[in-house]
């Protein structure tokens, strides 16, 4: 008599594709069969035993790894920067007082310059007597302006870009490191082309690459530079003006190092972002007093 049986031990425990039945002649199990089918149990409960204990090692490791996630957020011990899946770096973790500096300087971002605002014209009629101490302050409206570097009579015009907070950084520059502003200012040193860069308008400039080189305007810091700037707002409120200040100063030596004219301006501050960017990411960096650039600052 022949009758159809499966064998548990030699089908696949999960098989890619139908069972395929097997026909075999009934024969009475010998004392050599009946071993060999114990061994074969024995070795497919091992297996699976095996399998289950590497998949509990690995759970335990991961439920290991978030409690110590955990308690390195509970005690503060990731607040240096990490990388993100996406290759990016952001922060995981900022101080109340990162946050609420950081949270500031955004609002500083959104004001536009008003011509119509009382404080923004007193904010402009300051950089001119920083500027030009000994001279008279004109209208808010005349050709005079354009010695500053402002491209039309009306510097109003050329604040759309960096907006009132271009005007402060001009004006921290020129009250904090006024040596440095006024050799700027009046091109002082190095032997210069004859179609120069405009002063203002240029650090209007300034003041935008930098905002978009650190990602401020974005919810979440992306950019590896913005992620060590943040850090930096601990321990300096005025890091952005201040590196504004070292943005200008690089800006210039890149240009007189170039032998760059007015038509190469553009090339000139993408270069000076990638040497700020390489500066901020450097492991010794706790303030911007530590970039290497800022020993061009002279107050």
């Amino acid at each position: 008599m022949e009758t159809t049986v499966s064998d548990p031990v030699t089908e696949p425990l999960l098989g890619n594709g139908p069972h395929e039945e097997k026909t075999k002649r009934y024969e009475p199990a010998t004392r050599s069969d009946f071993w060999d089918g114990t061994r074969e149990e024995c070795l497919r409960w091992a297996h699976l035993l095996s399998i289950f204990i590497a998949q509990s090692a690995r759970k335990i490791v991961n439920a290991l790894s978030e409690f110590g996630s955990l308690i390195a957020r509970l005690f503060g011990c990731s607040s240096a920067p990490q990388s993100s899946q996406n290759g990016q770096t952001v922060p995981l973790n900022l101080s109340p007082l990162q946050v609420e500096r950081l949270k500031l300087l955004r609002q500083r971002l959104d004001v536009p310059y008003d011509c119509s605002s009382v404080k923004h014209q007193d904010a402009l009629k300051e950089l001119w007597r920083l500027a030009y101490p000994n001279q008279q302050l004109p209208p808010l409206k005349s050709d005079l302006w354009k010695d500053m570097g402002w491209k039309n009579s009306d510097p109003s015009t050329d604040f759309r870009a960096g907006g009132f907070l271009s005007l402060e950084n001009l004006t921290y520059f020129a009250r904090n490191y006024p040596d440095s502003f006024h050799r700027l200012l009046h091109k002082a040193e190095g032997k210069r082309p004859e179609w120069e860069y405009p002063f203002a308008a240029g650090g209007v400039n300034i003041s935008y690459m930098l905002v978009q080189m650190l990602d401020l305007q974005s919810g979440k810091i992306s950019t590896k530079a913005g992620v060590h700037f943040v850090q930096l707002l601990e321990d300096d409120e005025a890091a952005f003006d201040n590196l504004f200040c070292v943005a200008f100063q690089v800006l210039d030596a890149q240009w007189l190092a170039r032998r760059a004219s007015y038509m190469e301006f553009n090339e000139v501050l993408k270069s000076t972002r990638v040497q700020l960017e390489k500066e901020l990411t450097l492991g010794c960096i706790s303030s911007v007093q530590d970039l290497p650039s800022f020993r061009m600052l002279k107050r």
